[in-house]
């Protein structure tokens, strides 16, 4: 029997919408391109650049074709600036609001430029969308929601004490979303990300996600720093399953799911001792010569959840959200784009 999203993505193909993706040359915000170009979509992109790449855009234009890509129009702009978001709004069926300054680490050392982009931003895309009258208002969220609450598998409705700005950036958006479906009608639907990993994912900077730096570091005969005992626990998600997210919030037509909240996971719970093996076990059969070396462990970060695994109950019901792979099927894909983008 076909799911939900298998028999969406055929709707795709003969229901042409213009879907408006906020940073669109993020590693997110790139894969959601990507999909809804090849789906026959028409695709209104916007990035300013700060954790965005050209080379993303142009692995698009690559892997769609040159024909397609012509679906495809982008803004360089700030969403901090409000202009900026009421241009992009025009003419637009469908928001997927990908763009802010993620890191917890981040928005600790710098609440206030971080709070730009994930608040002021997120408010001026709310109402430039509510301003012209798109109907459907996706954006993303964090699994940092669920602060020190001790529960597992974390589920929507019940979250914990925040731990640092960017938890209560994203709950504010939260809170934002929830009033302007209630005030103005408008349809929103919040994706609570549980560790995203995969293809466009950057392995370098400050604030590089755990999985490409490790892959990154280990490519480069470098140690692999763990933050505590190692025993902490999270709930890896691959791309594709965001993406799935996404198109099915985007589409769908169950008004139970409107003003709401959304784990994105896949269900499971993975240490980070746990995901270092899996990633040295990966890279031993893709690198020739390559040799295993021991972590070396260092403080617990500052703002970090100690545990995080989600129950995606919800998404199942109310959106048809079946995960198309775990860890380990994710994994194995990824690990062959790592490699491939190190080389490059």
């Amino acid at each position: 029997m076909q799911t939900v999203f298998e028999k969406l993505r055929a709707r795709l193909q003969t229901q042409q919408k213009t879907w408006l993706v906020t940073g669109a040359a993020g590693f997110i915000g790139s894969n959601l391109v990507e999909f809804l170009l090849a789906h026959n979509q028409l695709v209104v992109g916007v990035d300013n650049f700060s954790t965005g790449y050209q080379k993303n855009l142009d692995q698009i234009a690559e892997a769609v074709g040159s024909q397609t890509y012509k679906n495809f129009r982008f803004i360089a702009g700030d969403i901090s600036q409000l202009e900026t978001c009421q241009r992009a709004c025009l003419a637009v069926d469908i928001v997927l609001h990908q763009a802010a300054l993620g890191s917890v680490p981040r928005s600790i050392a710098d609440p206030i430029s971080s709070n730009l982009s994930n608040v002021t931003g997120f408010l001026n895309m709310l109402t430039a969308a509510k301003d012209v009258g798109i109907q459907r208002f996706v954006y993303a969220s964090s699994s940092s929601v669920y602060g020190d609450s001790e529960e597992l598998p974390k589920v929507e409705a019940r979250t914990g004490n925040l731990l640092s700005p960017y938890a209560v950036m994203k709950y504010t958006n939260e809170l934002y979303a929830k009033v302007f479906n209630k005030t103005y009608g408008i349809e929103t639907i919040g994706l609570r990300y549980f560790n995203v990993f995969g293809r466009r994912q950057d392995p370098d900077g400050a604030y590089a996600a755990v999985i490409p730096k490790w892959v990154g570091s280990l490519l480069k005969n470098e140690t692999v720093y763990i933050n505590g005992d190692g025993a902490t626990s999270r709930d890896f998600c691959y791309i594709d399953n965001v993406v799935q997210m996404n198109v099915l919030a985007g589409m769908t037509d169950n008004s139970a799911a409107f003003g709401e909240t959304f784990n994105v996971a896949v269900g499971g719970q993975t240490t980070l001792n746990e995901l270092y093996a899996l990633i040295n076990q990966e890279l031993n059969q893709y690198v020739t010569n390559f040799t295993t070396k021991p972590a070396s462990y260092v403080d617990f970060r500052a703002g970090d959840i100690r545990h995080s695994n989600a129950n995606i109950t919800k998404a199942h019901t109310l959106l048809g959200y079946v995960p198309t792979q775990t860890i380990n099927e994710g994994m194995t894909l990824a690990i062959e784009w790592y490699i491939a983008d190190a080389q490059i």
